[in-house]
């Protein structure tokens, strides 16, 4: 009897899965449509890459000056400030030849103000000439020409009453021997005027000389300075400060060590100006411009951080790689290009978590 009431119940149960199935398919279809349409509707409009690596500056330290380290005073990864002391160097050398140089301007100082001196009595001198002693000379002419013009004067008008023997000979004797001894006085007037005219010229030429030996000294004193100057910014080379604030890295200088003009000494990574360089598929560029918002997850910690599309490069990747492809080899296969879209991650956002140059990240740029 067992067996004929279990029998009919089994067709029973057919009916009852099948319209569960039908009930399932009915709701189930406008829910799976409707969470289908809302990811679609959210994904339309974000273009995503996993191909987004964390830039940043790559500040290298080098020395200026040739010289030996006498003290290294930092680590790798130890974080610095702007103008914190890296790297002493030994400054013997070059403050040895600083205190040369600083003798050396003392003298040219020394020989300027000599030269100066020397100007200002040669100046003094070619006055004198010019001045007191020509006028005088000049007067004594103009005199001496005046006495010679009376004594012509004379021995002329006495000349006829000589003839005439109105006079003695010895009284006209008298008037030629003072018409020749005044032309004698004009003549030795004219070449003490002469005289000293060319004692000026002398002197004028010598004003010229002190006035270059003055400008060579003084050039002396300002190539002095210079070379002063020179060594003493050296001297303060000596001193490798820290340029911006930043995490040493590749520490390759040592104590004891011998280094050259532009040798790098080590690498300054400053953390935080940092930024995002995405790489999108060229496909996903249509809509996208500076200025939209993003979002970078880190693969480190899964954080999700907001930021802002700052530019996008002007050409792809692999064009601007060491060795760019050629298409004109006629075996050319059409592959989606990469183009690096630099992101910029908000102040506020990026005191979350420290970013470090070469982590990856996942970008993905809101293009509504």
């Amino acid at each position: 009897m067992n067996q004929d009431a279990s029998a009919p119940t089994a067709p029973a149960e057919e009916p009852a899965n099948g319209a569960k199935a039908i009930r399932a398919l009915l709701i189930g279809t406008p829910i799976a449509l409707l969470i289908g349409g809302g990811l679609w509707f959210y994904s339309r409009n974000r273009m995503s890459t996993d191909d987004a690596q964390v830039d940043g500056h790559l500040v290298p330290v080098s020395c200026r000056v040739y010289g030996t380290v006498d003290k290294v005073l930092v680590e790798d990864n130890q974080a610095v400030k702007a103008g914190d002391p890296l790297v002493a160097m030994d400054p013997r050398d070059i403050q040895a030849r600083l205190d040369q140089a600083r003798a050396a301007q003392a003298q040219a100082r020394a020989q300027v103000e000599g030269a100066r001196a020397d100007l200002e009595r040669a100046r003094v001198a070619f006055q004198q000439a010019r001045s007191s002693d020509l006028e005088t000379a000049k007067a004594t002419l103009d005199s001496k020409k005046a006495s010679l013009d009376k004594a012509r004067t004379d021995l002329q008008r006495m000349k006829p009453l000589a003839e005439r023997e109105e006079i003695s000979a010895l009284q006209y004797d008298g008037f030629r021997t003072q018409a020749e001894v005044a032309d004698s006085e004009w003549r030795a007037s004219q070449q003490r005027l002469s005289s000293l005219q060319h004692e000026a010229d002398i002197r004028k030429v010598a004003v010229g000389a002190a006035e270059a030996r003055l400008a060579s000294a003084q050039a002396q004193v300002d190539q002095a300075r210079a070379s002063q100057e020179g060594l003493e910014l050296q001297l303060g080379y000596t001193r490798i400060l820290a340029p911006v604030d930043g995490v040493v890295t590749r520490k390759f200088v040592e104590a004891g060590q011998t280094i050259q003009p532009g040798q790098g000494l080590l690498t300054l990574i400053p953390l935080h100006q940092t930024w995002i360089t995405a790489n999108f598929k060229e496909t996903q560029l249509a809509r996208m411009k500076p200025g939209q918002e993003a979002e970078v997850k880190v693969d480190m910690n899964g954080a999700v951080l907001k930021g802002r599309v700052d530019s996008i490069a002007g050409s792809t990747g692999s064009r601007m790689s060491l060795l760019p492809p050629e298409n004109a080899v006629g075996n050319f296969v059409k592959v989606v290009q990469r183009i690096p879209v630099k992101i910029r991650i908000d102040e506020a956002e990026a005191q979350k978590v420290i970013l470090r140059p070469g982590m990856n990240v996942e970008a993905t740029v809101i293009v509504k």
